[in-house]
């Protein structure tokens, strides 16, 4: 594993500090990993939101749609 030094300004420390004793992670880098992951999987989506808007339309999200899908969620073994 790789190692990053970030300086921050007191007021932020302090808030990571808090965050860390808070939200039970155990150590600062935790909870720095964490966010990263985090924007990691805003960004994915981000870009599959993105994809779709550029898609060409598949037909209308109607009642018919949503009973179709059902039937096929419902088809799949497991």
């Amino acid at each position: 594993m790789s190692t990053m030094n970030i300086s921050l300004p007191d007021s932020l420390k302090a808030f990571v500090d808090k965050q860390v004793t808070e939200r039970g992670y155990g150590t600062s880098s935790e909870y720095v990993r964490e966010l990263i992951r985090k924007e990691q999987e805003r960004q994915h989506l981000r870009g599959l939101l993105l994809a779709g808007v550029e898609s060409a339309a598949a037909g209308a999200a109607d009642a018919t749609y949503f009973d179709t899908l059902r039937s096929r969620v419902d088809r799949q073994p497991g």
